[in-house]
């Protein structure tokens, strides 16, 4: 997070979204720079995804100001967004289930960066494949690319959705729940992918209720709850934030978190 002269990459400001009466997103304030991962937790229900579905434009705000490299993006459309540079993965695993890995994700290398005119590319350029081909290596699905998608377990479906975002070569990744219903196993090997897109430059929104996963990956973490913000800061303070304690982890946890992150402290 730069403190300095650097203009955010993402700009927030007083953000609002109301379905009917309910503010799921209750006047956020949050800056983004360029390298920075930051992690959002909090309850279900507490607005996490429905703020980056403003972000992205599927669920525009009701009001305040979102700017990307200082130009604003609260009312423009999600392919609009997409072309400026925020692509984002979802919840629930989605695909082309009859295509390859490889032919997904030149879905999206094509319509993510393509031509912005009226009609969809009919060919792949050369450029595309080779976007294609990095982020087959980034979500290390290079030896899987020509597996049909409805014969993949959800590890690998969750990775292709993470491939295709990134064969936008995108300014601002967001990744929403990434590892909800894996086990263990799987919870490290998709932190070791998220780990090598943070080496690459990556800048990164991650929504994750594995908190071992969101803390170990977050340089800065920001806690929901009722669509406000209730905590944004490093891990240490986090875990000794009496309301986030109270509304979210509870004692065992946060203690649980707090030996955790000890023992990692003194291994390195």
């Amino acid at each position: 997070m730069s403190n300095g002269d650097t203009q955010p990459l993402l700009a927030c400001r007083n953000v609002f979204k109301y379905f009917g009466g309910l503010a799921a997103v209750n006047d956020l304030d949050l800056d983004v720079y360029p390298g920075d991962v930051v992690g959002i937790g909090g309850p279900n229900g507490a607005g996490k995804t429905t703020f980056l579905d403003v972000i992205s434009g599927i669920n525009p705000a009701t009001s305040g100001s979102i700017k990307l490299n200082g130009t604003a993006i609260a009312n423009k459309k999600p392919d609009a967004i997409c072309h400026l540079g925020i692509s984002r993965t979802f919840q629930l695993n989605a695909g082309f289930e009859s295509m390859s890995i490889r032919e997904n994700t030149l879905v999206g290398a094509s319509f993510g960066l393509g031509d912005k005119g009226w009609f969809p590319r009919m060919t792949y350029t050369r450029e595309m494949r080779e976007r294609v081909e990095r982020a087959l290596v980034l979500c290390d699905l290079q030896d899987k690319a020509d597996l049909i998608v409805r014969d993949l377990p959800v590890l690998d479906r969750k990775l292709l959705m993470m491939a295709g975002a990134l064969a936008t070569e995108p300014k601002l990744l967001l990744i929403d729940e990434p590892v909800g219903g894996l086990n263990p196993h799987e919870v490290d090997d998709v932190m070791e992918i998220v780990r090598g897109l943070i080496k690459e430059g990556v800048t990164i929104i991650l929504i994750e209720h594995v908190m071992r996963f969101l803390l170990q990956l977050s340089e800065r973490v920001v806690i929901m709850h009722h669509g406000e913000k209730i905590y944004e800061g490093d891990s240490k303070g986090l875990l000794n934030d009496r309301k986030v304690v109270e509304v979210y982890l509870g004692e065992g946890t946060a203690d649980r978190l707090q030996h955790m992150m000890d023992e990692r402290a003194q291994n390195g």
